[in-house]
């Protein structure tokens, strides 16, 4: 399973929508992700840039991007920014890995 972080804003219609009728929308949204093997793992409102901050696990990287990608388009979200993220165990197995990298920087003549 891989894991996402999804920053987001909402359009000011979606905002209006919400203050007239106040509901989670991160649970509104766990049917249609189950559907696509994506779990909300957390999710905060939050101040600043962005309005939404979600930590997903996902199968992979072509079915996270689909259903943000319809999430998007549904005009609710006026930006949106996804990083993959990587778990500590696997960020340690990665510098592990690293000691075999070979490399050259490129040097002044």
């Amino acid at each position: 399973m891989s894991y996402y972080l999804t920053q987001a804003s909402y359009s000011s219609e979606a905002w209006m929508a919400q203050i007239k009728n106040p509901e989670n929308r991160f649970e509104k949204l766990r049917p249609m992700l189950d559907g696509h093997g994506v779990e909300i793992i957390q999710a905060f409102f939050a101040f600043g840039e962005y309005d939404l901050v979600i930590i997903f696990s996902a199968p992979d990287e072509k079915t996270i991007a689909s259903v943000l990608m319809t999430v998007a388009g549904s005009g609710a979200i006026s930006q949106m920014k996804t990083t993959a993220l990587m778990a500590i165990e696997e960020g340690i197995d990665a510098l592990k890995a690293a000691g075999s990298v070979n490399y050259s920087p490129p040097t002044a003549n």
